[in-house]
């Protein structure tokens, strides 16, 4: 599929807008920001941001619905229990193997 643009070209506009994004905060948000409201959103950002793009991958990544819910089910869980990621992890993955057989 050739859609005119040469490929450095492409790395070119790539780099100005990650560049962007990455620096425009930067530079117009100098001073602290004093909004509690503000403040708080920005605090969960990274938090939603994993979720949103952990989520799907939960449900698929075994090919089955159900083994998929019941591992973020002992995975959330677990971690609201434990808080130990190495046991979440090995948790969610027996519950994930177990039920696929069931």
């Amino acid at each position: 599929m050739n859609t005119g643009y040469s490929v450095p070209f492409s790395l070119f506009i790539m780099i100005i807008v990650i560049y962007c994004v990455r620096m425009l905060p930067m530079i117009l948000l100098r001073r602290n920001i004093k909004s509690p409201f503000i403040r708080s959103f920005l605090h969960y950002v990274p938090y939603v941001t994993l979720s949103v793009m952990t989520f799907p991958a939960i449900l698929s990544a075994t090919g089955n619905l159900v083994s998929g819910l019941a591992a973020l089910v002992v995975g959330v869980l677990a971690a609201y229990f434990s808080g130990d990621l190495f046991l979440v992890a090995v948790l969610c993955c027996a519950s994930a193997y177990i039920t696929s057989f069931i």
